[in-house]
């Protein structure tokens, strides 16, 4: 047995020989210089842990008690062979939180330091959205962080309906990552069981925790998209949707013997749409997200749009990819490249634009093809440069590349939120206990559609987004003020920016978007050009009635060619806005042009390339452009 452990100990110090050469390879500015930051191995030989859970199995390569012992992750007395005393301290379930500091952070500090600042940590962006429309806050955004709610009308709204997907929520059941799972540290993306795990632990659990488990789970870097699933099928949706399935308001007994439909492990129904073209390749979250992404740069961001820095373009570009040597990875990259075993040391490999994470599961051959390697399978895909209409298209260079790939996008309207005071099994999602009184939602109707546009208006100038009704919705304040139900309610039109995940190879048509009413910030309804005595005009019929707090359509974003009124607030951000009177009036003469002009004729392809200004000045007799009233 010495002797094993001899050899193992020795294959340790070649390991963190082999992290501390490609450090000194990697990038010198990295935050990461030397293999103390990951690796520290105490002298193992003391531990006792091994007297009892002796042969057992299922570690990863990197977590093996052999090399680091049992002490490094679980704590404990290792110098008592005592049961009792030997378990004074341990930590039965790692890499929460509360505690990670003592186990996961001693030897990965800077993974840590960055995940206790990201967003899926904070909620800032959650927290300070609602404060904001609960009137609560003059900006949505403010810095916030999950953990110090308090008790006011929004914070326990956020604590009723929306406080469990965090970070910092800890798992303190043993068991695998299920679409239930919410927190857990860095348990929410590292831990792994294995099938024979999975029995080891129902056989303990069934013998009051007497039949010791075989098979330990594992720590490593291989995430799974379930390991995203619990909190990112919430909210926008972004699980579900890549999956191509869209929530119902259906139960159970609506479904029976209907194909399509689906019931998740939260009894939720949904219907199924279409898949993201990623999906469909076996494509997993991780191999665009990469860990720069997932845990953060360390950074403090208020949103997700500022913590996400990974375009489209960087793996499918338009003349010439970003790339990055291996020599000038940084120490986290190395660390994963070694994890994952990749073999293309000797080619360059993308980098994000934006930021210069680089992507080590992709790389560039001798001819200039990228490819990406599958971090499910590793099955290699190639990666195809932006087609010829969109690397030529200036008409709409500063249209995102999601709002005309994106097949579809979840849709909610018509909530209510009203407190019950008297609701006595109520339960506080961020403290974990059972309280009286709750936050209740009524939702009127989930659907889908293409996404609407909406645009980005900051300092890196202007750009068309795809945008949701996320926040059409009243709240009844009063209710939780004590006072008589419907005397102090608040209504919000609120559309909100939207990464939908549903992408396609095909990108939509150009009427969906330039004469498509729900698209244009209208609502769903019949939007028509109507030519008579040589004038055209656009007419709209709106699909829903409208909602007595604002007279629009129930779904709509803005008025149907008039300005919003002044004082107006319509979106979940401060730098993204609905189409202006005059920008609304410009995709309808291009709408207007549609209706004889085939969006693959000549003329449309051309004003692609130029615009369609050039265009006016040598119109046909026959052209009938809109007026406006």
């Amino acid at each position: 047995m010495k002797n094993k452990r001899f050899l193992y100990f020795f294959s340790a110090v070649l390991i963190i020989l082999l992290i501390t050469f490609l450090l000194t390879k990697g990038d010198k500015n990295s935050t990461i210089n030397n293999a103390d930051d990951y690796v520290k191995i105490d002298a193992i030989e003391k531990e006792s842990c091994l007297n009892c859970h002796i042969n057992t199995t299922g570690y990863s390569s990197y977590h093996n008690p052999d090399l680091i012992g049992c002490a490094s992750c679980h704590l404990g007395n290792t110098s008592s062979n005592d049961k009792a005393e030997s378990h004074k301290g341990m930590i039965l379930i790692p890499g929460n939180l509360v505690d990670a500091k003592e186990t996961c952070g001693k030897c990965h500090p800077n993974e840590l330091t960055k995940i206790e600042n990201s967003l899926m940590t904070t909620n800032s962006g959650l927290v300070a959205v609602d404060k904001y429309i609960f009137d609560e806050a003059d900006s949505p955004n403010h810095q916030y962080h999950i953990k110090l709610l308090k008790n006011s009308a929004s914070d326990k709204h956020l604590r009723d309906l929306c406080a469990n997907c965090h970070l910092g929520a800890e798992k303190k059941e043993f068991g695998h990552i299920t679409q239930l799972s919410r927190g857990g540290g860095c348990n929410a993306c590292h831990l792994n069981y294995s099938e024979e795990a999975k029995k080891e632990l129902e056989a303990y659990l069934k013998s009051d925790k007497k039949i010791l488990p075989k098979f330990h789970p594992a720590t490593n870097i291989f995430v799974k998209n379930e390991h995203c699933f619990g909190c990112h099928s919430r909210s926008s949706r972004i699980s579900t949707n890549y999956e191509g399935w869209q929530e119902t308001l259906l139960e159970e007994n609506d479904i029976i013997g209907k194909k399509g439909f689906k019931t998740f492990e939260d009894k939720r129904i949904y219907k199924f749409i279409e898949e993201d073209v990623h999906h469909a390749k076996g494509l997993l979250c991780v191999d665009c997200h990469s860990s720069h992404e997932v845990m953060g740069d360390g950074k403090k961001y208020t949103h997700e749009e500022q913590a996400v820095k990974l375009q489209c373009a960087d793996c499918h570009f338009k003349e010439k990819p970003n790339t990055i040597p291996y020599s000038k990875l940084d120490a986290e990259s190395l660390l994963v490249f070694l994890h994952r075993d990749y073999k293309h040391s000797d080619k360059q490999i993308i980098a994000v634009k934006k930021d210069g994470h680089p992507l080590v599961n992709t790389f560039i051959d001798s001819i200039g093809n990228a490819f990406l390697i599958g971090k499910k399978d590793g099955k290699t895909h190639k990666l195809n440069p932006q087609s010829e209409v969109c690397s030529r298209d200036n008409a709409h260079k500063n249209v995102s590349c999601s709002m005309c790939h994106s097949s579809w996008t979840s849709r909610c309207i018509g909530c209510h939120n009203q407190f019950d005071k008297n609701e006595p099994r109520a339960f506080d999602l961020l403290d974990k206990k059972f309280v009286k009184g709750q936050w209740k939602e009524h939702v009127a109707e989930f659907s889908s559609s293409l996404p609407a546009m909406g645009v980005r208006e900051n300092s890196d100038g202007k750009h068309i987004e795809p945008a949701v009704p996320g926040m059409i919705l009243t709240i009844d304040k009063g209710s939780y003020a004590g006072k008589e139900i419907g005397t102090d309610v608040s209504f919000h039109r609120l559309y909100a920016p939207n990464s939908p995940h549903t992408t396609i190879s095909k990108a939509r048509d150009c009427k969906s978007c330039h004469t498509n009413s729900a698209t244009l910030g209208y609502g769903k309804g019949t939007l028509k050009y109507i030519i008579q005595k040589g004038n055209g005009t656009w007419e709209f019929t709106p699909e829903y009635a409208q909602n007595p707090n604002d007279n629009l359509p129930e779904d709509a974003w803005v008025p149907f060619l008039k300005p919003v009124k002044k004082g107006v607030v319509n979106s979940t951000r401060t730098d993204f806005r609905p189409f202006t009177v005059i920008e609304q009036q410009q995709l309808l003469l291009v709408g207007a042009c549609l209706q004889c002009h085939k969006e693959d004729s000549k003329i449309m392809q051309q004003s692609l390339v130029n615009g369609i200004q050039p265009l006016l000045k040598k119109l046909n007799k026959k052209c009938v452009l809109p007026t406006w009233n």
